[in-house]
C-alpha cells in the first residue's frame, strides 16, 4: 500500500460507524491501580464527540478488577482466581456507574453487555449476542462490553479484552477497531530501548516477523502488545481496519492524525461464519488426516469424509469445533464435526456408501461438511 492508502485508512477509521473501541485497565487507572475518573471522562468525551457526528460506538472496556481493588482495599491486582472474581464482582458496578454518569452528562445512554467465552464460541450464543448489540445500536445506546470476569475462568486470561474486541468488531460487522492502551503505537523494538522506531503502518501482520513485540509491564492489566497484534490480525482478516494507540491520543486518532499504528484489512468483509470458525471457536479435539484427505480439504475445498481420517484425538460431541491436522500434526483446518468422539473411531478409513449399507442411510454423511469447514492460512502445531 502507498502512503495515500495509509491516510485513506486513517480517514476510514475516523469516520467508522459502527466503531469498536477497546480500552485497557492501565488506561483507566492511576499509579495506585485505582479507577481514574479523569481518564475515564476524557475517553467518554472523545467517544461522545464521535457519536455527536452521527456515528455509532461500541466500547469494550477492561477495568472491572482494577475498579474493585480500591473498595476491597487491595494494594495490587490479585493473582488468584477467586479474589480476581470477587474484585470483578465489586468493580463491575463501580465501572459501569462511572460510565453511566459520564455518558449521561453528554446526553447518551449506555447498556452493559457481559460476555463469556461461550458467547463467542457457541454459535447460538454468538448470534444472540450479535442481535443484542445490533438492537442497542439501533436504539442509540452505547454498549459497554466486558468479559464476565465474575464467573469466568479462561476469560480473565483472555488477553485483556483485545481478542474479545476484535471478535465483537467482526460480530457486528464494524467499520473500524480502535485499540487503546498505555503505549502510543507499535515499535520495531521495545519502546524503552534507544533507537526503537514507531511502526506507523502495517499492510499485513505477516510483515511483522522481524519486529520484536513485547508483553505488558502494567501492574493492573493482563494484555500486552502481542495480544493487540493478534487482535489486529483477527479484525483485519474480517475486513476491519484497526488502529493501535494510547488512550491519550484517541481524539487525535479519530481526527485522522498520524498517530499510533494502523493495520490494513487483509480480506474482504462478509465472511462472518468462516471468521467465527477460525477465531472464535475453541477446538475440542483433533482429527488426523492422511495426505490425500489433506489435499482434498485444503486444495479442492471438499468435505471431510471418514475414509481420509487416520486418528481421533480428544473428547467432543456432535456440533463441536475440532482441528483438522496433517500426518505431522500441523493444523490445516477447523470445522464443526457431525459425529461424537465415541462413535467416530469405528468409521475411520471407510467409505460413506459402505457405512450406509452396513449401518443405515444416516451414516452416508460427511464428518465435516465443507460449509462448516475453514482452511487456516497458516499451519499451527
Amino acid at each position: 500500500m502507498t502512503a495515500e492508502d495509509e491516510q485513506g485508512l486513517r480517514q476510514r477509521l475516523a469516520a467508522a460507524s459502527p466503531l469498536v473501541v477497546k480500552v485497557g485497565s492501565s488506561s483507566l487507572t492511576d499509579a495506585r491501580g485505582r479507577l481514574d475518573l479523569a481518564a475515564l471522562t476524557a475517553l467518554v468525551d472523545t467517544l461522545a464527540a464521535h457519536r455527536a457526528a452521527g456515528r455509532s460506538v461500541v466500547l469494550v472496556s477492561s477495568g472491572a478488577i482494577a475498579a474493585g481493588m480500591a473498595p476491597l482495599d487491595l494494594p495490587r491486582r490479585p493473582s488468584d482466581l477467586p479474589t480476581q472474581q470477587a474484585a470483578a464482582s465489586v468493580g463491575q458496578g463501580v465501572l459501569l456507574a462511572a460510565y453511566t454518569a459520564a455518558f449521561a452528562a453528554r446526553g447518551l445512554v449506555v447498556g452493559q453487555v457481559l460476555l463469556t467465552a461461550d458467547d463467542v464460541t457457541r454459535r447460538g450464543h454468538y448470534l444472540n449476542a450479535r442481535r443484542t448489540l445490533e438492537r442497542l445500536l439501533a436504539m442509540g445506546v452505547v454498549p459497554v462490553v466486558n468479559e464476565n470476569d465474575t464467573v469466568a475462568t479462561q476469560e480473565i486470561r483472555f488477553g485483556d479484552n483485545d481478542r474479545l474486541a476484535a471478535l465483537v468488531a467482526q460480530l457486528i460487522d464494524a467499520h473500524g477497531l480502535l485499540l487503546l492502551s498505555d503505549v502510543d503505537a507499535l515499535y520495531d523494538g521495545p519502546p524503552s530501548l534507544p533507537g526503537s522506531v514507531r511502526v506507523p503502518f502495517v499492510p499485513t501482520v505477516d510483515a511483522l516477523q522481524d519486529v520484536r513485540i513485547g508483553g505488558s509491564e502494567s501492574g493492573v492489566g493482563t494484555g500486552g502488545m502481542v495480544t493487540k497484534v493478534e487482535a489486529a490480525a483477527i479484525a483485519t482478516s474480517a475486513g476491519v481496519p484497526t488502529l493501535l494507540t494510547s488512550a491519550t491520543q484517541a481524539r487525535a486518532a479519530l481526527s485522522s492524525a498520524d498517530v499510533g499504528t494502523v493495520f490494513a484489512p487483509t480480506r474482504g468483509r462478509g465472511r462472518a461464519r468462516r471468521i467465527w470458525l477460525e477465531h472464535a471457536t475453541a477446538p475440542q479435539g483433533r482429527l488426523v488426516l492422511d495426505d490425500g484427505a489433506v489435499a482434498a480439504v485444503t486444495e479442492r475445498r471438499k468435505s471431510l469424509l471418514p475414509a481420509g481420517i487416520r486418528a481421533v484425538e480428544g473428547t467432543f460431541s456432535t456440533g463441536d469445533a475440532v482441528d483438522v491436522v496433517d500426518p505431522s500434526g500441523g493444523v490445516v483446518a477447523r470445522g464443526l464435526v457431525n459425529y461424537d468422539s465415541r462413535e467416530l473411531p469405528a468409521l475411520l478409513g471407510r467409505g460413506t456408501k459402505e457405512l450406509a449399507r452396513e449401518l443405515g442411510p444416516a451414516y452416508e454423511r460427511e464428518v465435516i461438511h465443507r460449509d462448516d469447514l475453514v482452511v487456516l492460512s497458516r499451519r499451527r502445531r
